[in-house]
């Protein structure tokens, strides 16, 4: 058959139809990023180091990048939505202004998490917003004394792979204002030490929806010891990993 100009121009427009309707290549999604946040006005843990490298040693065994800031000029829109979680480790009392609340509030709205560890629960008692998603506010503890921590929940990856019974020492927080709709993971045995307020029912760690997003919440992690503790890590790290949406 004789081909001619006109069925060559046929062909090339057909391949480049096909061409033009073959879906891109699915581009490879950007690696998770959580940021730790550890500015204090009050008490400072010494952990607080300990605390940031361990989560950086989890965030490279895990894929996913972690930057540490005491800096809170990061709490604009832009700057946070680069992150899938916000870490708040052992903040104390008044740590950013109205308008980076406002911008913290947004960004919790937008489906991003928190996660609060130890003295995130002694941060912002005049923000009622930030109590509802942290879950409850410190009221006082004890000296720092072995205890028994219990699993309530096993279903979550922050409570999968702990023992139960959970025998460690910390400091061991009482709360006020807890929130109604927390799914307790972690009870604390007050039978096993000296100091607790709450009775049969001491909730040590949580997590739920609020806002839009996620919150998870844990009291442990006072020590610079509990850091290298491979219960902890797992426990800590699991409590990302539903911030972040894994």
């Amino acid at each position: 058959m004789r081909i001619t100009p006109l069925l060559l121009l046929a062909a090339a427009w057909l391949g480049a139809s096909c061409e033009k309707s073959s879906p891109p290549p699915p581009k490879e999604q950007e690696p998770a990023a959580v940021l730790v946040f550890y500015k204090t006005a009050g008490f400072q843990h010494t952990s607080i180091p300990a605390g940031i490298q361990a989560i950086k040693e989890l965030g490279l065994e895990h894929g996913v990048q972690v930057e540490a800031t005491a800096d809170a000029g990061r709490f604009t829109p832009d700057k946070l939505s680069g992150y899938r979680a916000v870490v708040f480790l052992s903040t104390t009392l008044d740590v950013l202004d109205a308008n980076q609340q406002t911008a913290f509030e947004q960004y919790i709205r937008s489906g991003r998490g928190f996660v609060g560890v130890h003295a995130a629960t002694d941060t912002e008692y005049d923000w009622p917003w930030y109590n509802g998603l942290v879950g409850a506010y410190f009221n006082g503890h004890p000296a720092i004394q072995p205890a028994t921590v219990r699993v309530a929940d096993r279903s979550h990856p922050a409570s999968t792979t702990v023992p139960s019974p959970w025998q460690r020492t910390d400091e061991w927080y009482n709360f006020r204002s807890l929130a109604p709709d927390l799914h307790v993971l972690l009870t604390l045995d007050e039978t096993t030490y000296t100091g607790g307020t709450h009775g049969a029912n001491h909730p040590i760690a949580w997590y739920h929806s609020y806002d839009g997003g996620r919150a998870f919440y844990t009291a442990l992690g006072h020590t610079e010891e509990s850091y290298a503790e491979p219960a902890f890590r797992q426990h800590l790290w699991g409590g990302i990993q539903y911030a972040i949406g894994q």
